[in-house]
C-alpha cells in the first residue's frame, strides 16, 4: 500500500498564488484584446453610433465679402452633422447695411441642425440671394473639411 502523504499549505501561500493567477489571467485578457488581428483601431474610432464620420469636428471660419465690408462666417461641425452657422462678430453696421443677413444665417443654421444637406436647404423669397451667398460659403467650408 502506498503511503499517504499530507501536504500542509500556509494560507499566505494560497493567497499569493491566487493573486498571481488572477493577474496572469487579466494580463492575458488585455493582451488578447490589444493584439487581436481583426480589430482595427482606426475603423473602430471612425464609427460613431453605426454612422461613419463625415466631417473633421471643429469650428471653421470663412471671410465673406459683402459690398465694401467683410464678415466672418463661422461653421461649427460635429463628426456627423453641422452644429451651427453664424456670423462673428456681427457688428451693428453690418446689420444696418444688410438687415437680411442675420435672419438668413439663422434660417440656414436651423435647417442644417435639423439634418438637411446643403443641397436640400430651402431659400426664402425675401433673402434668397443673401442665403445663396451664405450657402455657397458653408458648402465650401464643408467640402474642405470632409473626411476622405
Amino acid at each position: 500500500m502506498p503511503k499517504t502523504r499530507i501536504v500542509i499549505l500556509r494560507m499566505r501561500e494560497v493567497i499569493y498564488t491566487a493573486i498571481f493567477v488572477g493577474l496572469g489571467i487579466l494580463l492575458l485578457i488585455v493582451l488578447f484584446f490589444m493584439f487581436w488581428p481583426g480589430r482595427d483601431r482606426g475603423s473602430q474610432d471612425a464609427a460613431v453610433g453605426g454612422q461613419e464620420k463625415q466631417y473633421q469636428a471643429g469650428v471653421y471660419t470663412k471671410e465673406l465679402s459683402m459690398g465694401d465690408t467683410t464678415v466672418n462666417l463661422q461653421v461649427t461641425l460635429d463628426e456627423d452633422r453641422v452644429k451651427s452657422v453664424r456670423i462673428v462678430p456681427l457688428d451693428e453696421s453690418v446689420t444696418t447695411m444688410y438687415p437680411l443677413i442675420e435672419p438668413a444665417v439663422e434660417a440656414i443654421s436651423e435647417q442644417l441642425q435639423a439634418g438637411k444637406e446643403v443641397a436640400e436647404i430651402g431659400l426664402t423669397d425675401e433673402s434668397q440671394y443673401t442665403e445663396q451667398v451664405i450657402l455657397n460659403a458653408v458648402q465650401e467650408i464643408i467640402e474642405e473639411e470632409k473626411k476622405n
